[in-house]
């Protein structure tokens, strides 16, 4: 089958650890997706503002699965968004607020919240992923669509965390990985995967026609589901456990000689 889709996550796939991606190459190769008929998706646990940040050319062009399936907009349009029930994000953020561990981001439509009282030097990164980024007092009365939760967890910690949030709050959210240090809260069934079918429904894509590229947890459910579903060499091992195929390091350009090969129609494509 051809390829008539291509998604990738952003941070250690797309990006470089300096988060950064070889843009005159990537352009060259998308004018040839384009003839192609091939579309391209971004796929991230990341903010929808701080992912069409990367793309300022072609962002109302492409299409972007952002905040973990959250949201899903197509050449500018929305195609869906979910709504977490305000009374999950009440108690939800009651419960986190009892972890000292945790730093909560509270991740809407409109902008992302966090609480005045951290540490400037999460704030500091907080805003390197959330470009659309409010600092409040408390999470009380936010007048916004809630998306999901993204958490800081120091290292060490991720997965006794992820256990905690599995055991307390997992009839009202699934905890997902999403890279160093970092927790996801998601409605159920809303992640990467369920994004791209709404995607591939609306284009008449079908799973075999995919091709999808990922390193972390958050990108499992998207992974197995591509026909062509790449873990990169940096990726953890549960990515690796469900890949069908490997693709080299972010850090050299991993997806970009993927992306290639699959332009070329050479294998694993051929």
């Amino acid at each position: 089958m051809s390829v008539k889709l291509i998604a990738v996550d952003m941070d250690g796939t797309f990006l470089n650890d300096k988060k950064t991606y070889n843009r005159e190459r990537f352009h060259q190769q998308y004018q040839q997706m384009k003839a192609q008929n091939i579309h391209f998706v971004v796929a991230s646990g990341n903010q929808y503002y701080q992912l069409a940040s990367f793309f300022p050319d072609i962002a109302n062009e492409i299409a972007f699965v952002a905040e973990n399936g959250g949201w899903v907009q197509d050449a500018g349009e929305d195609v869906y968004n979910c709504a977490m029930p305000r009374d999950h994000v009440d108690k939800i953020t009651a419960f986190l607020l009892t972890r000292p561990e945790v730093e909560i981001i509270v991740c809407g439509k409109k902008s992302a919240y966090t609480l005045k009282s951290y540490d400037q030097s999460f704030h500091d990164i907080a805003v390197r992923y959330y470009h659309r980024l409010e600092l409040v007092d408390n999470f009380d009365n936010l007048d916004d669509t809630i998306l999901k939760f993204a958490l800081n967890i120091p290292d060490e910690k991720v997965p006794q965390m992820q256990a905690i949030l599995d055991e307390k709050l997992g009839h009202m959210l699934t905890a997902v990985t999403t890279g160093h240090g970092s927790i996801d809260l998601i409605i159920p069934g809303v992640h990467k995967a369920n994004g791209l079918r709404l995607l591939q429904a609306r284009w008449g894509v079908k799973d075999d026609e995919v091709v999808a590229f990922g390193d972390s947890g958050n990108d499992i459910e998207m992974v197995k589901q591509a026909g062509y579903g790449f873990a990169m060499a940096n990726a953890n091992d549960a990515v690796k456990a469900v890949a069908g195929y490997h693709a080299p390091h972010n850090n050299e350009e991993g997806v970009l000689e993927m992306i290639d090969k699959a332009l070329k129609g050479e294998a694993p494509f051929a």
